[in-house]
């Protein structure tokens, strides 16, 4: 059996077994108006556009010069935090934080999930910054659902590495530290369906969770005993993992990022921007670089990592410190490391009703600090600029992307008035009347939603694209199965990220924390 054919035998049992459970599901989406037809659309795997607008800006020095001057350190988008005082205190002390608020509705690991699920649906390899390129000839490397083929990779059988030699239906945990570790070769890279998963500890803590909840599906495929093929049971417990990770995008997840009325609405009266051809949805750029990079502003200075890995006290870390540069365990959030402390005690980032959580940052116009100097290494192309902000707005450039204004518009949603990118007047080119859409789409949160969740533009175009990539995967549960519901064990009834992590087995309570 070749590669291509072990991939596609998988994805068939993968489908197969989608119709093997059934039950009620709280939020019933109502029938969805059929797409226009269009004589042809984007490739799957490929990027496309749901916008046919003009760009922003035309491209030049002077509008790149800005975009730049708007990106860099210690610009208009720099939280300016007190570095100086260190890790702990930025968490500790809320005086530190008034440039850069706490958001009281999201706890820490919001963030986190959020950029699992980028790196689960997109990944552009090619493009370049600033670089003028067609969507439609830029190859998206991910499969554009939330299938989590970024854990996954190609199988068991096209890509044995990721699998574990002893059990070859189960995903390969390591550990070397205090608990697991995504596995590594000897020069420390990571050994996982895809690199971006080990920027730093708490992405990879997530991917270890995600490992662990298959394989815990596994065994409980076993125990159930209906199941004899080992094929059969891979496929079971595939689905199984795939539907609660599912079931957390839609239920959780979304409705803390756009917030609950929109993904309601998305669903019982259908996509009104997002409607590509059944079967053949894709990535459209106005979401991956202009709306759905708000997670960015998300993002704390510093971390609590655990409670107990730095000598039974807890390791605080900045996400990302210069200074740590070469070192075999550095002392911030960074990954491609392994040690004893670099675990994550998950109670920091999601509410296990332990008091120990910790919030996340408002969506809005100011960026933590340590994101305008990231290290080479969390960066996928390993190229500058450095500054976070500044790529992102750069990239507004490679896809030429239409300014939030005129996606306002174009969407029936009330703009910003000019008053409001009043500070943006000072870089001389225009942006306050014609603005990059991506800070658009955070200053639409910052004043519409004071930075608890997303505005009009930046959320309806989240919602409508995750919800628009379950309902036309005929391997997910909303498409397959819509009145599907967890069948995993809950702490409320309703299956949350905490009862995720605690299947996984990587929950305080499993570590005796």
């Amino acid at each position: 059996m070749t590669a291509d054919d072990e991939h596609r035998l998988s994805r068939r049992r993968f489908i197969g077994a989608a119709g093997a459970t059934a039950g009620a599901m709280a939020v019933e989406p109502a029938r969805v108006a059929a797409p226009r037809r269009r004589t042809k659309g984007p490739s799957p795997d490929h990027f496309g556009r749901i916008f046919r607008l003009p760009p922003f800006a035309e491209q030049g020095t002077k509008v790149e010069g800005a975009l730049r001057e708007l990106g860099k350190p210690g610009g208009l988008l720099d939280a300016a935090d007190p570095l100086a005082a260190g890790p702990k205190a930025l968490i500790a002390d809320p005086s530190l934080s008034a440039n850069n608020p706490n958001n009281p509705n999201h706890t820490a690991g919001t963030t986190f999930f959020g950029q699992f699920l980028d790196h689960d649906i997109t990944f552009d390899a090619g493009s370049r910054l600033a670089r003028a390129t067609n969507p439609a000839k830029a190859r998206n490397f991910r499969t554009p659902a939330l299938d989590l083929d970024s854990v996954y990779g190609a199988g068991p059988v096209a890509q044995q590495e990721l699998y574990d030699p002893h059990d070859t239906i189960k995903l390969k945990v390591e550990s070397g530290g205090a608990f697991e570790d995504l596995p590594r070769r000897a020069d420390g890279a990571a050994i996982i369906g895809d690199p971006r998963n080990d920027e730093h500890m708490i992405i990879a803590g997530l991917h270890c969770a995600f490992l662990l909840f298959h394989n815990r599906a596994v065994d409980h495929v076993r125990e159930q005993g209906r199941l004899t093929d080992a094929m059969d049971v891979f496929a079971a417990a595939r689905r199984l993992t795939t539907w609660h990770y599912q079931w957390l995008v839609l239920h959780e997840f979304l409705p803390q990022i756009v917030g609950q009325k929109v993904v309601r609405d998305v669903l019982r009266h259908g996509r009104r921007c997002y409607r590509p051809r059944p079967g053949k949805a894709f990535i459209p750029v106005e979401f991956q670089t202009g709306a759905y990079r708000m997670g960015h502003s998300m993002v704390r200075p510093s971390y609590r990592a655990n409670l107990a890995g730095d000598d039974n006290q807890p390791f605080f870390g900045f996400i990302f410190d210069p200074s740590q540069d070469g070192r075999a365990d550095p002392d911030d959030m960074r990954g491609g490391a392994r040690a004893p402390r670099r675990f994550i005690g998950w109670q920091t980032f999601f509410d296990f009703g332990d008091g120990e959580v910790k919030p996340n940052k408002k969506i809005d116009t100011t960026i933590s600090t340590p994101l305008f100097r990231l290290p080479l290494g969390a960066i996928a192309s390993h190229d500058a600029p450095i500054a976070l902000p500044q790529r992102n707005l750069l990239r507004h450039l490679t896809w030429r992307l239409p300014s939030g204004q005129r996606v306002a518009h174009t969407m029936g949603a009330t703009r910003l008035a000019a008053s409001d990118l009043h500070e943006l007047a000072s870089l001389g080119v225009g942006f306050e009347r014609s603005t990059p859409l991506w800070y658009y789409v955070l200053k639409e949160a910052e004043v519409i939603a004071d930075g608890l969740h997303l505005g009009p533009v930046g959320g309806r175009i989240v919602a409508e694209v995750f919800v628009g990539l379950l309902q036309t995967d005929p391997g997910s549960y909303l498409a397959t199965r819509p009145r599907w519901r967890p069948t995993l064990p809950s702490r409320t009834g309703t299956f949350r990220v905490t009862d995720f992590l605690t299947f996984a087995g990587v929950d305080p309570q499993s570590r005796g924390q």
